[in-house]
């Protein structure tokens, strides 16, 4: 193998992490706060803490299909909700109020 090169590719996945945002918690807190309770395992006393925080970001490293599946949970409990791509590092910007 002496004298021979070797070339490394790097491999750009196309589909980005996604995070869920959980932007308002809508008439229906007891709802949306059972909903993030599924969807992050925490406490019931956590949950209502992340509910009246809103906006916040309330799961993160997902793909595309997790990210909707868990807007379209909150948004069956009548919470605003959205996904989005996760910002590279160094790109985080403060939640639009």
């Amino acid at each position: 193998m002496t004298g021979e090169s070797v070339e490394y590719d790097t491999l750009l996945c196309d589909d980005p992490s996604h995070e869920v945002v959980l932007v308002a918690c809508g008439p229906r807190e007891t709802d949306v706060i059972l909903a993030l309770r599924k969807l992050t395992g925490l406490s019931l006393w956590h949950c209502r803490d992340l509910a009246r925080q809103a906006p916040v970001i309330v799961l993160e490293g997902l793909d595309n299909w997790e990210a909707r599946s868990a807007v379209s949970m909150l948004r069956s409990a009548a919470a605003e909700a959205e996904w989005r791509a996760e910002p590279e590092p160094g790109e985080r910007t403060a939640p639009s109020p």
